[in-house]
């Protein structure tokens, strides 16, 4: 059985909520939830792959493992390409699970199911993606994926775009995306080597680098609305659903 190892990347200049990681729900950090809830998907190894001190000193609070990284990388991809670099000759895996690090609300089942379809499809990068509701439409923080099939009721399909634009539309397959890819490590190997794309500069999504190079990414059905993090209005929505949930 082909093996998978989990890497988070982590850093903390985001622009639009700075120390994002470190920012606590419940008493623990977002990292330490994406980190908890990457360990009890059992899917393999758990790495959060950063480039900054207190976050490597956030995860050994909780007995977790940290790759250090450079400190700048143009994307998350090329920060667990560097980890991913760094633990090869010590980890015999052939899958690679980037898992955002600002999804502490994931599904860690979604994780399992996520590693069991890409590997029985045999698919090169594979992504999860929910049902999109009429208001989410119109907020560009929430990454929208366009399917050749209804992922509803096929469970997957084939991506054919990635946007953060996109008008309402209930019948052409249209999606909420999830930030969690798994790459087959060659194929990871590969997409490092493209050059950034016009379209990822632009639109600021790495995806669109992978889809301008001729590589294939399936999307896997989640019925799991799983929130990231990108702004305040996130953080303190999401930190009220999980405090109300304890």
């Amino acid at each position: 059985m082909s093996k998978t190892i989990i890497l988070i990347p982590s850093r903390l200049s985001a622009n639009r909520l700075p120390n994002k990681p470190l920012l606590k729900i419940n008493g623990l950090s977002i990292i330490q939830h994406v980190y908890n809830r990457a360990k009890e998907s059992g899917v393999g190894k758990v790495y959060v792959a950063t480039g900054d001190k207190n976050i490597a000193e956030d995860i050994k609070k909780i007995n977790g493992k940290c790759i250090i990284t450079k400190r700048n990388h143009k994307t998350g991809t090329d920060r667990i390409f560097e980890a991913y670099k760094k633990i090869r000759h010590k980890v015999d895996c052939e899958y690679i699970i980037n898992l955002q690090g600002d999804e502490p609300f994931i599904d860690p089942l979604d994780i399992v199911n996520l590693n069991n379809k890409i590997k029985s499809k045999n698919s090169d990068i594979g992504t999860l993606a929910s049902k999109i509701k009429k208001e989410q439409f119109s907020d560009i923080s929430i990454v929208k994926v366009i399917t050749e099939q209804n992922i509803v009721k096929k469970k997957i399909s084939k991506a054919k775009k990635f946007a953060r634009n996109c008008k309402f539309n209930k019948n052409n397959n249209i999606y909420a995306h999830i930030g969690i890819y798994q790459y087959k490590t060659l194929i990871l190997e590969k997409f490092i080597n493209f050059k950034q794309s016009k379209k990822e500069i632009k639109n600021r999504l790495e995806q669109l680098r992978a889809l301008d190079n001729g590589l294939n990414i399936d999307v896997v059905y989640t019925k799991n609305n799983s929130l990231g993090i990108d702004t305040v209005k996130d953080y303190v929505e999401i930190k009220k659903i999980m405090e109300y949930k304890i």
